[in-house]
């Protein structure tokens, strides 16, 4: 449902699909592609981005589905410089709600 009645917006590392739940907290959810890399690889990049919104939660508005695909790029990214885009990227896409 998020693909199809949801919104879409890109950052250089993040394109985050989402809508609104109607619940009083978000929900997230994780697609990394197998062409990012091998497996050791790929639950690195989850693992960086499920600390991101672990840290973060409480920025983040409630009340939204959201589903991060991260780009290639992150694997090789500072965690700092990810969080920043990553949480700034979501507060956009809630804000124009």
């Amino acid at each position: 449902m998020v693909y199809k009645q949801g919104r879409r917006q890109a950052s250089p590392s993040f394109v985050i699909f989402g809508r609104a739940n109607g619940l009083d907290r978000s929900r997230f959810g994780l697609s990394v592609k197998l062409a990012q890399g091998g497996a050791v690889l790929r639950n690195r990049i989850r693992r960086r981005i499920r600390e991101i919104l672990r840290l973060h939660l409480q920025e983040i508005a409630p009340g939204w589905d959201i589903v991060i695909h991260p780009r290639s790029s992150i694997a090789r990214a500072p965690f700092t410089n990810l969080a920043t885009e990553l949480v700034s990227l979501i507060r956009r896409f809630t804000a124009r709600a």
